[in-house]
């Protein structure tokens, strides 16, 4: 699909969006995706799992990607299976503290042999005792009712049972949010609240947020198309930009659902469209604010974030072939904490321990060893 731009970088105001979001049926849907959970899900600050501080490696890393539609690999039309592939071998072989899965992990949520092929197909990062950190996507609801998809996503990644958006507190400087954005995000709703609250009770001593998610809250708005950013999601810029303005954390935000790449910075916050885990590429016509204007196609990628004290360097790697042997560094930029001064970016060119310790088997068997 073809995502061309004809001069359009805002379709309208956000108030005037919200109206359109339950016009559209996405309130009406998000109440029901919500009824399934509203018993279970807390509301309570402070984050769902811990790693320590000991327990990460110096420079700490973190992988971030999604869209990779694990699904049968003769499917080609659905995926691109020795892309999707290749990129999970190099995330293993990468090593890094954590990897952040922004969605679409399955081609369709509702077939469990789906599930099965994500885990055959990771092995190495089990083996490897990655900390693996999914968020649920569009297609985690495709072929299924509702409860079933969740049921499916829970057997799957067992700690996470009941909860469908949740936090990680990686080490003293780092904070990781993982939203649902196929449930609201809109100012009242269930999930709003309990990201007020999460970014309301950071200690001052954080230096960082990450939060992923599926669907983009800012990304190259083009004419005609069905996945510009959403009011759902829009609200959670408006969050960010009166939330911003009482903590010292630097936001970075990385999602997916656009099978491309993309980067800005909005008002202080990095915005980032990470879509290139396996599914079919989409050409995106790029408009003035995206930062990288690179024209390389297809963009199967990750990327990864190395913090530096008060600097992380990023840098998205591209797949340069299909074979998985050539990667490329096409965009490569720093985020800077508010303590430091201003970002800076170059263009293109429960308690989780150490690892194989034995405090740490029984919380990292359940994040790293999905099952079904």
């Amino acid at each position: 699909m073809r995502r061309s731009l004809r001069g359009l970088l805002r379709v309208f105001n956000t108030v005037n969006l919200y109206v359109v979001c339950a016009v559209m049926g996405l309130a009406q849907s998000s109440a029901s995706q919500t009824d399934t959970q509203r018993s279970v899900q807390s509301n309570q600050p402070g984050p769902t799992f811990v790693v320590r501080e000991i327990d990460l490696q110096k420079p700490t890393t973190v992988i971030a990607y999604g869209d990779m539609r694990f699904t049968d690999p003769t499917n080609v039309k659905a995926t691109n299976t020795p892309a999707r592939r290749a990129l999970v071998a190099r995330v293993a072989q990468e090593r890094p503290d954590a990897v952040l899965l922004n969605g679409d992990l399955t081609m369709h949520g509702g077939d469990q042999a789906d599930y099965a092929i994500y885990q055959t197909e990771t092995q190495a990062w089990r083996d490897a005792h990655l900390r693996v950190f999914p968020a649920l996507g569009n297609h985690e609801f495709a072929n299924c009712e509702i409860r079933q998809c969740l049921q499916n996503w829970w057997r799957t990644f067992p700690e996470l049972k009941d909860r469908r958006w949740y936090s990680v507190q990686l080490g003293t400087k780092l904070y990781v949010i993982a939203l649902d954005s196929n449930d609201s995000l809109l100012p009242g709703s269930q999930q709003h609240r309990w990201l007020e609250a999460q970014i309301a009770s950071l200690p001052k001593n954080f230096e960082f947020v990450f939060i992923t998610m599926h669907h983009e809250p800012v990304g190259d708005i083009q004419m005609g198309a069905d996945d510009n950013p959403r009011p759902n999601e829009m609200a959670v810029v408006d969050l960010l930009n009166k939330e911003k303005l009482k903590s010292k954390a630097k936001f970075v935000v990385v999602a997916g659902h656009i099978h491309n790449y993309e980067r800005f910075q909005q008002d202080g916050v990095v915005y980032l469209v990470s879509g290139g885990g396996g599914a079919p590429q989409q050409t995106v016509e790029r408009t003035p604010t995206d930062l990288y204007q690179d024209h390389s196609f297809p963009n199967f990628h990750y990327v990864k974030f190395v913090f530096n004290g008060d600097t992380v360097d990023a840098t998205m790697y591209r797949l340069a072939d299909s074979s998985g042997s050539v990667w490329e560094a096409k965009d490569t930029f720093k985020v800077e904490t508010n303590r430091t001064g201003s970002p800076k970016s170059t263009k293109p060119a429960r308690a989780i321990s150490r690892r194989g310790t034995t405090s740490s088997r029984s919380v990292l068997k359940q994040m790293q060893n999905p099952r079904l």
